[in-house]
């Protein structure tokens, strides 16, 4: 460690006051590009700099003309010394290797579990048994302060989220979002980053940002590695993928594909108070799905500062619901009036696909950079979905009334977007990025509704739906960040200009929306000492309604509940500030402001005339925190590693709703503690355990009850080191649950939710191929601004 600062001290000071550049190439006695070589410049026996081999390339900086010596070595080569006058035109650095090489030692740091940096807080997926093993949507959910509403919603330090895969954001949410991750096996996931305020750099949408990023190939030839696992919970589900690299020369193809197989239930009761009777309804209902994810990535290295890339990706499903509701009514006096029973059963099919075409190009030495992005991404769902209703009496003879329709619907959304993004490194240190961005939206969602008598279909064209949504947004950006001795900063401002339009053709309904925001990012950090650092951040951001939250298509899953989307929805804009202090890299004490105006969200209106229960979006008012995060990484022993997370916030919900109006204040507490065992270095033997408690919190009228999980894990290695295998059981005691209740003027309700959460999964993670050095990290767009943010 100590070495690799002192290289790095060497190497900064080379760049202030470099005035020339040398290139070159080093290569062993056959010609092959070497890559990760040390080489060094002295000068008088002085240091000029250090310098590391990119696929057998680099780029050494020197003051002037003149003689000087060059030092080049490489684990299991020769060391080369020799005299080297510069300027010169062609600089071929050949290394021999050693004849005998008795043990090469590789020695690396692991990152830790949890990571802290300027914007953002990385979760190292690979460094956790419990977080591997599942899918995607479970790491997610592993992540520090993630939490997951019971519509599948995503939050993040209890602020809305944007999700990004591998830098680029994904068009989904809710039950869409939690479908495709499930599909994705976690141990394609390397880190979670979440930005609780993300930097101009990213797209305004979002009170906060989680950047999942997939793993890349690290390894010169062919690498191959294959999973499998087995998940155990009422059902038995399974999982399978295989991820393949091939690099040489200029030339990098990689891929995974990876098939997933899940069962898992979900209980649902509802309880509503509509003043005259009580209507109690329970049910399960059972999810099957098979899942096929894939990718393939090709990049050609056109120069030495110039790459190409294209890259697919691909996911596909096929999903099948049912479940069954009976619901009691019965008087104030408990006495049963009728009985209610609901059956749905639907089967779904979705296809989602991104294309991307990528160009990178370095300029003067890497000092500055230009890269540009073109996406396309189509996606495609269809629902086909059968409620059938009838009504019992207390003597259980059926009465003439029945509720059988056949509702199948269909969303198309195709996303166009096009970015270019410039990044200068002045040899002072400071860093200046901007950039610009269009990306054209268009959704079109039709929802069909069908009476059925036996296998006749009757149209109902009063709760037919055609809805189309177009979207259009152009940015752009500028953002700076360098150091002056201790102090190091960050900020940025992002200009976007939108415009929406969202039409129903049936009720011949039109909203459409123009306006431009700027919205200002800046980021302080003042680091006095080595074991002290300071933060201070604030974010302007917007946050967008998804295209489910607009669509107004009426849905039924009772004749007496019913959802239905809000085309005017209005976007909410979002203040966040945090500060913080930060002791010895380990322990951080941050406190922080967020407030939301014109928030929207789901809300449950009860008519206690007619019995309906309808859900619906709305724009309430204020929705406020400020709060208190005390985060902590301790190692007790060496062999004992504990990660503890605890966040004491106050809530304020504040607005006028319905015929009234409501302000309400809360405090509330989350956190917690994951341990990790180094049991036998040998085996690789590591356990790990890990604790989440919420307490009971405010969502606008709505209260939701504390809930609380344990996860336990075990893992170690097998097949003489290249397989890992791992043994791990989520929510062990089955306590991840909701139980939200309504108390509001006249409205009173109360619902329990559980999406089956306790698994035991055993999977295998076997790896075999070429084991050269590190080669260079394909150079996306997204991977690009994840490095410039390091």
């Amino acid at each position: 460690m100590k070495n690799t600062i002192l290289s790095l001290l060497l190497f900064l000071s080379g760049l202030l006051y470099a005035q020339t550049v040398q290139p070159g190439i080093i290569q062993d006695a056959e010609g092959r590009m070497l890559d990760a070589a040390t080489i060094t410049l002295s000068k008088d026996q002085k240091n000029v700099t250090t310098v590391f081999s990119d696929l057998g390339n680099f780029s050494m900086s020197y003051p002037a003309p003149g003689t000087y010596t060059l030092i080049a070595t490489l684990s299991g080569y020769q060391q080369v010394e020799i005299p080297l006058q510069l300027p010169k035109e062609n600089l071929v650095i050949v290394l021999q290797k050693k004849e005998h090489v008795i043990e090469e030692v590789t020695m690396t740091k692991k990152k830790p579990l949890i990571e802290r940096k300027i914007d953002r807080v990385s979760f190292n997926v690979e460094n956790s048994i419990i977080a591997s093993g599942g899918s995607a949507w479970e790491a997610l959910m592993k992540a520090p302060g993630i939490q997951i509403t019971s519509a599948n919603d995503v939050t993040a330090n209890r602020k809305n989220v944007r999700i990004y895969l591998d830098g680029k954001p994904l068009q989904l949410s809710g039950d869409d979002l939690a479908a495709y991750l499930q599909g994705m096996p976690s141990d394609q996931v390397a880190q979670v980053e979440i930005f609780s305020n993300p930097p101009a750099r990213f797209d305004a949408e979002g009170a906060s940002v989680v950047n999942i990023i997939t793993k890349k190939a690290k390894k010169q030839g062919f690498n191959l590695s294959l999973n499998g696992g087995i998940n155990q919970g009422t059902y038995t589900g399974y999982t399978g993928n295989t991820t393949f690299s091939y690099r040489k020369n200029k030339w990098n193809i990689y891929g995974n594909y990876g098939f997933t197989h899940r069962q898992t239930i979900q209980d649902h009761n509802i309880f509503v108070n509509y003043g005259n009777s009580l209507w109690n309804s329970t049910s399960r209902s059972v999810y099957r799905s098979n899942t096929h994810d894939y990718r393939l990535g090709v990049d050609y290295q056109v120069s030495d500062n110039q790459v190409l890339g294209f890259l697919m990706t691909g996911n596909n499903r096929k999903g099948k619901f049912g479940g069954s509701s009976p619901t009691q009514i019965t008087s104030p006096a408990m006495k049963l009036d009728s009985i209610l029973n609901t059956d749905n059963y639907a089967t779904t099919l979705g296809d989602q696909y991104a294309y991307n075409l990528n160009y990178n190009l370095k300029l003067d030495s890497a000092k500055s950079s230009l890269n540009i992005d073109l996406d396309y991404s189509p996606f495609r769902n269809t629902n086909r979905s059968f409620t059938d209703n009838v009504t019992l009496l207390p003597d259980g003879s059926k009465t003439s009334y029945f509720f059988n329709i056949y509702t199948p619907s269909s969303q198309d959304i195709s996303l166009l977007s096009g970015k270019a993004d410039y990044h200068f490194k002045s040899v002072k240190g400071l860093e200046i990025t901007s950039g610009i961005k269009y990306s054209s939206t268009k959704s079109i969602s039709i929802f069909d509704y069908f009476n059925r008598d036996g296998s006749t279909l009757t149209a109902v064209e009063a709760n037919r739906n055609h809805f189309t949504y177009l979207e259009n947004v152009a940015s752009a950006y500028i953002s700076a960040s360098g150091s002056v001795g201790p102090w190091s900063f960050q900020g940025g401002l992002r200009g976007e200009y939108t415009r929406t339009r969202g039409y129903e053709q049936n009720m011949d309904l039109l909203n459409e929306r123009n306006y431009f925001k700027l919205f200002p990012t800046a980021f302080i950090q003042y680091k006095p000492h080595d074991n002290h650092e300071f933060q201070l951040n604030y974010a302007y951001r917007i946050e967008r309604p998804e295209y489910n939250r607009l669509n107004p298509a009426k849905r039924f899953s009772s004749p007496y509940s019913v959802y239905a989307g809000n085309p005017a929805l209005q976007p909410a804009f979002v203040h966040s500030v945090e500060a913080g202090y930060t002791y010895r890299h380990n322990y951080n004490l941050t406190v922080y402001y967020t407030s939301t105006r014109d928030v929207f969200t789901n809300i449950n209106i009860q008519d206690n005339e007619t019995k309906r229960y309808y859900g619906t979006q709305a724009n309430l008012g204020l929705s406020a925190m400020a709060g208190m995060r005390l985060s902590g990484q301790v190692k007790p022993a060496n062999w004992w590693d504990v990660n503890v997370l605890a966040d004491v916030y106050r809530q304020r919900e504040k607005s006028d709703y319905l015929s009234g109006s409501y302000d309400n204040h809360m405090i509330s507490f989350s956190g917690s503690i994951n341990q990790s065992f180094s049991i036998d270095k040998k085996t690789g033997l590591k356990a790990e355990i890990s604790g989440t408690y919420n307490s009971a919190c405010i969502q606008g009228i709505y209260r939701v009850r504390a809930n609380s999980f344990i996860d336990i894990g075990i893992k170690m290695n097998v097949l003489k080191n290249a397989g890992t295998l791992k043994l791990t059981a989520t929510d062990v005691f089955n306590t991840n649950n909701n139980f939200v209740s309504i108390n509001f003027r006249d409205q009173q309700s109360h619902f329990f939710y559980q999406r089956e959460s306790r698994f035991v999964t055993l999977s295998l993670l076997y790896r075999f191929g070429n084991t050269t050095a590190s080669p260079r990290n394909r150079k996306t767009a997204g991977e690009e601004e994840r490095k410039r943010m390091q």
